[in-house]
């Protein structure tokens, strides 16, 4: 029924059981356990039917391929039920109350050990996840909404732990309690002699239920990955309101959000009910297809029956192996549907754990020494997709040196700092520390000298110490952690917060001043202590009185280290080494605060627009 690039993608999905096996093995045997006794509780039918309702003894016409030992029990049987029915009685009531304790349990420990390797699966999914996340470079993200990305983990992988404990038990225990009951058929047939024909109008059924099943598990795969890209919709809306929920009360937009999520949330119903009443439809039709068989197969047998050619007994017993078949055959049409949900999920999946990083690190990788030196561009061209974003650029940055970035919005000045940890790697050309290609170290070792306090600033729903001692992964040090505070100048109103250092800040620092924030920011980064550091229009959305402190704190931070910074109120950056203009992608100017002034080029004109604004 499962196509081959199907069963391979099924397949995939099933490695991540591999460090689990034992888990699942487990849960398989008492899958066995527990067909046996369900399918064991089915033979005191016959002499509770034939000896006990009956009063007549049990009759095996086909005695030659019946064992001698349980020729010899169904005789004993057969003298107690002429001596005592009642004593027989108490006998079959005893055995079925075992069978039936029996059967519980080893049900509790398969369905337990089988939810046990769900949980395991998609806790180890989640985490793939979440490290591929981490591992791949900032164009993956440019690409894709944070709340799909988000709906990889909340949802799709929700979807695989129902294929795991409900598909791939339904895959292993089904198809074991099928073959355990044609067991039972087929010794019956042979042992009571029951017409072939009476085993063929029995498995008519599976045709009637397995062709419309697989018609319908192409639509529901379709309506599945449909319903996962939705709730991915769903996720980025709910993103996007809260954390912008300041702008949409300042402008009232709380109906229009309101009405975009209902159109949504609508639309994921209809796609969530249509999966549902193809998912039900299949019970029905399983069920009139199985009564239409049983019609035959009881009309056949009541037949012979009342003929005197087929025992009563092995009849119930054949006909409750039957139902007890139909019941797996009904769940493995369910199962079709559930893997074709669970591999549209996959598919999703996959594409993550499938993404290669642009940003690779080299299998020879070295670790970065202590800069000591100079950072050079060396003819470097950076390209996005099929555009152009920096072309030609070429510069020297030596230690200790202030480099300022200036230009009109979108000429690439964040993306130009951004190559300097690896975010991007060039697409032609190189950044040399020390002489050295940038991409010759190893990832961490490059970004651990690397300090950055940006525009937006970052901040996690954490304490203070712990935003703080972020960038070393250390909140445990107090003083250099208060040191670092004291130099951003954010220890005063720190030690006036409720719990001090010990203040839980809100998600991304709501509880916090623009300001605060960014001094937090700037604390962050001189705990880090690194000797390279990106200013990313730090200071660009603060008001004035937050700029004089802030930028108070960025002249603490500056000191001694090497500073690239993109400013948007130049006054900030008259102090520069050296100041580079951008254009259209391109380095067009180059000097101090004085000589770019002189040349009267685009600098000049942005110097005087924004002075003409103060005035």
């Amino acid at each position: 029924m499962l196509k081959l690039n199907t069963m391979r993608d099924y397949i995939r999905l099933l490695k991540f059981l591999i460090p689990h096996l034992w888990v699942f093995f487990a849960a398989v045997l008492f899958m066995f356990l527990f067909g046996i006794c369900e399918k064991a509780s089915l033979w005191a039918a016959i002499p509770f039917v034939d000896n006990i309702l009956a009063g007549k003894e049990i009759v095996m016409p086909g005695q030659q391929y019946v064992p001698l030992f349980l020729l010899d029990f169904v005789d004993r049987i057969n003298v107690l039920g002429s001596r005592s029915r009642l004593t027989l009685l108490y006998w079959i009531v005893g055995v079925l109350g075992i069978l039936l304790v029996s059967r519980e349990v080893t049900a509790f420990f398969k369905n337990y050990f089988m939810r046990d390797l769900g949980e395991r699966v998609i806790r180890d999914i989640k985490t793939r996840i979440y490290d591929k996340f981490l591992s791949l470079s900032l164009d993956f993200y440019s690409k894709n909404p944070t709340g799909r990305l988000v709906s990889r983990i909340t949802y799709d992988a929700v979807l695989i732990r129902d294929s795991i404990t409900t598909g791939l038990t339904d895959l292993f225990d089904q198809p074991m309690q099928v073959i355990i009951g044609l067991i039972v058929i087929s010794v019956i047939r042979l042992w009571f002699d029951i017409s072939w024909l009476l085993i063929l109008l029995s498995i008519g059924v599976l045709p009637a239920i397995l062709y419309p099943v697989k018609r319908l598990g192409k639509r529901l795969k379709k309506l599945s990955r449909q319903s996962q890209e939705k709730m991915g919709d769903i996720n980025e809306t709910l993103y996007e309101t809260i954390s912008g929920i300041r702008i949409v009360k300042a402008f009232s937009m709380e109906p229009y959000e309101s009405d975009k999520f209902k159109r949504d949330n609508q639309h994921f119903y209809k796609l969530s009910m249509k999966t549902v009443k193809r998912m039900e439809i299949i019970s029905p039709m399983s069920e009139c297809a199985i009564f239409i068989c049983t019609g035959f197969v009881i009309l056949f047998a009541g037949k012979s029956i009342i003929e005197g050619t087929l025992s009563a007994g092995a009849f119930t017993v054949f006909v409750a192996a039957l139902a007890l078949m139909a019941k797996p055959v009904k769940r493995l049409a369910r199962v079709y549907a559930i893997l074709q949900t669970a591999l549209a999920a996959g598919k999703r999946i996959f594409d993550v754990l499938d993404e290669e990083s642009k940003v690779k690190e080299r299998p020879d990788a070295k670790q970065l020494p202590l800069f000591e030196d100079k950072i050079a561009f060396d003819n470097m061209n950076f390209k996005y997709e099929d555009s152009d974003v920096l072309n030609n650029i070429s510069f020297e940055a030596k230690k200790g040196e202030i480099i300022a970035f200036v230009g009109p919005s979108g000429v690439g000045k964040t993306t130009l700092v951004n190559l300097i940890p690896r975010f991007y790697d060039p697409t032609s050309g190189s950044i040399k520390i020390d002489g050295v290609d940038a991409r010759e170290f190893t990832l961490k070792s490059l970004r651990d000298q690397v300090g950055i306090v940006t525009q937006e600033t970052i901040l996690f729903n954490d304490t203070v110490s712990a935003n703080i001692g972020y960038g070393r992964g250390d909140e445990s040090n107090k003083e250099e952690i208060i040191r670092a505070a004291e130099i951003a100048n954010a220890h005063d109103f720190i030690v006036k917060m409720p719990q001090g250092y010990d203040t839980v800040i809100g998600e991304r620092g709501f509880k916090l001043s623009g300001g605060e924030k960014q001094r937090l920011a700037i604390a962050r980064a001189v705990f880090k202590n690194p000797p390279i550091l990106i200013l990313d229009e730090a200071t660009s959305q603060l008001d004035t009185e937050s700029e004089i402190l802030v930028q108070k704190a960025i002249d603490n931070l500056m000191k001694g280290r090497t500073v690239f910074v993109i400013a948007h109120r130049l006054s900030t950056i008259k102090h520069a080494t050296k100041i580079h203009v951008l254009d259209k992608g391109s380095i067009i100017e180059t000097g101090t605060h004085d000589v770019l002034i002189e040349k009267s080029g685009l600098y000049k004109r942005l110097y005087e627009m924004q002075f003409a604004d103060r005035r």
